[in-house]
């Protein structure tokens, strides 16, 4: 029973999808307008997640040869040949993106359905099938997908752009690169082996490692933003301290790009959404328990 759960968490890729989720949950709260039922952001979460999942999945299908080449990676279900490639899995995971896109409809609404339709379509096909065997851009691109579930979160409570989920949107696509960048630097040769350009494996040092810095310090600038349009301090706090230690880290992986801390500045990258995603859901509750 264990391993079959461990075997789903990986085949649908549920930790990143719960960072996603909780990220539309974060627009959610930061967007100005109706409240909703206490259903509708649950359902809309519940969305993304199998939506996340499906391109997840369908990710692992399309890349199990590059898969088998890298270490960090040759155990997951296709990769190790727990799983059978077949016709059949896509028009699951298409199942899955279906069913997902109308529960996100019925939830949020259709603008809502339609970011959530994009971020998985940026990441199952620009970002998997066009980008990440051919270009270094292939993550920077691939960094939407997580900002369209943050729009899809606001569009659930006003379909109409506003500026701070906008703004957020910003935060995620910017947070994408350096968090994979890091990642991409720990495991840089799993990453030569399998000839995926990701930027640590195909320029010097000093240039993916001011990448990463850069990037740091203009999200963590960028997410302060919102204390101008009235996010309060329980945002603040989660926004300056998250961006603080991941500009931190950046900085000590730009002075010293070894393996160790390249992997200390994904971990941080983790701990900088986390602590933003919280600041602006906390926010939230103790503005509607004010009101």
């Amino acid at each position: 029973m264990r391993a079959t759960i461990g075997m789903a968490i990986s085949l649908l890729k549920l930790r990143i999808g719960v960072a996603i989720a909780a990220s539309a949950l974060a627009g959610v709260a930061v967007a100005d307008g109706p409240g909703l039922l206490w259903w509708q952001p649950l359902g809309l979460a519940l969305a993304i997640l199998g939506a996340s999942g499906a391109a997840g999945a369908f990710n692992h299908y399309y890349e199990r040869d590059l898969d088998r080449l890298m270490q960090r990676t040759c155990r997951r279900p296709f990769a190790s040949g727990a799983f059978v490639a077949s016709p059949w899995w896509p028009l699951a995971f298409f199942a899955l993106l279906a069913f997902s896109l109308g529960l996100a409809s019925l939830c949020g609404g259709r603008v809502a359905a339609s970011y959530v339709f994009l971020g998985a379509f940026t990441y199952g096909i620009v970002y998997t099938v066009w980008l990440k065997r051919r270009s270094t851009w292939n993550i920077v691109v691939g960094g939407l997908a997580g900002s369209f579930a943050v729009l899809a979160g606001a569009a659930a409570v006003d379909p109409a752009p506003q500026v701070v989920p906008t703004v957020l949107a910003i935060v995620l696509f910017l947070w994408t690169p350096p968090h994979f960048w890091s990642l991409a630097a720990a495991k840089d040769q799993d990453y030569a082996r399998a000839k995926v350009p990701m930027l640590p494996v195909v320029v010097p040092a000093h240039a993916w490692t001011m990448a990463i810095l850069s990037h740091a310090i203009a999200l963590t600038a960028i997410s302060l933003v919102p204390l101008w349009f009235g996010e309060g301090p329980l945002y603040g706090l989660g926004a300056g301290l998250g961006g603080g230690y991941f500009v931190w880290k950046s900085f000590r992986l730009y002075r010293e790009p070894s393996k160790a801390n390249a992997m200390a500045n994904f971990l941080a990258s983790l701990v900088q959404l986390a602590l933003l995603v919280t600041g602006a859901l906390l926010a939230s509750v103790v503005g509607w328990y004010a009101s």
